[in-house]
C-alpha cells in the first residue's frame, strides 16, 4: 500500500477525512440566500463533503445590540483539508459575500466559523478551537446539538451545556426555498 501511495505522490495520511462543525449566519441583505451561497460554495470544494445541515434559526444579536436579528445554521462536514487550510477556505467564502469587519460581534452578509475540527485543540491568535464562548451562545449550541446529539465538547456531554443556556432568544425558522 505505501509503494503505491509514493508512486502517486501522495504523503502518508492525505486524503484522510476529518469531521468538523461549521457555524454560518448572517444578518445584512438576502440572509437567507446568503446562507445558502455559502453552504454551496462549501460543497463545491473537492476536499469538503457536507453531511448535515441543521434547521434554520432566527436568533437576537449577542454584544452589539443595533442590528437585524441572526439567521444561523450548524453544519457537519467531513474535510481532508487541515485546519488552516480550512479556515482560509472558510475567509475566503466570507470575503466573496462581501463581509466587512467593522464592529467586533456587529452586522456582517455572512460569518463561517469553525466550531470543532475533530479533537483539535488550538488556543493560536488566528486559530482557536474549540472556538471560543460558543458553549455559552445558544445559537450554536443548539443547532449543534440538533444534528450531533452525543457530541461531547471537552468531554462534556453536549446536552449538559444545552440545559445550562439561559436568556438567548432563538426560534427555528423555515429555511426559505431557493
Amino acid at each position: 500500500m505505501k509503494e503505491s501511495m509514493i508512486i502517486l505522490g501522495l504523503k502518508s495520511g492525505e486524503g484522510k477525512m476529518a469531521r468538523a462543525y461549521l457555524g454560518l449566519g448572517s444578518n445584512m441583505g438576502d440572509k437567507y440566500e446568503n446562507i445558502h451561497r455559502a453552504i454551496n460554495m462549501l460543497r463545491e470544494h473537492g476536499k469538503i463533503k457536507v453531511l448535515k445541515i441543521s434547521s434554520w434559526y432566527e436568533t437576537e444579536p449577542v454584544g452589539y445590540q443595533d442590528q437585524d436579528w441572526f439567521v444561523n445554521v450548524v453544519l457537519q462536514i467531513d474535510t481532508s483539508l487541515e485546519p488552516y487550510p480550512l479556515l482560509e477556505y472558510c475567509h475566503w467564502i466570507e470575503e466573496r459575500l462581501k463581509r466587512e469587519r467593522k464592529i467586533r460581534w456587529g452586522p456582517r452578509t455572512i460569518d463561517v466559523d469553525i466550531l470543532l475540527y475533530e479533537d483539535y485543540v488550538s488556543d493560536e491568535e488566528k486559530l482557536i478551537l474549540p472556538h471560543p464562548r460558543m458553549t455559552e451562545r445558544a445559537f450554536v449550541m443548539v443547532p449543534l446539538y440538533e444534528i450531533a446529539p452525543d457530541l461531547k465538547i471537552k468531554g462534556e456531554p453536549i446536552g449538559q451545556i444545552v440545559r445550562r443556556l439561559k436568556g438567548e432568544k432563538i426560534r427555528i425558522v423555515p429555511a426559505r426555498p431557493r
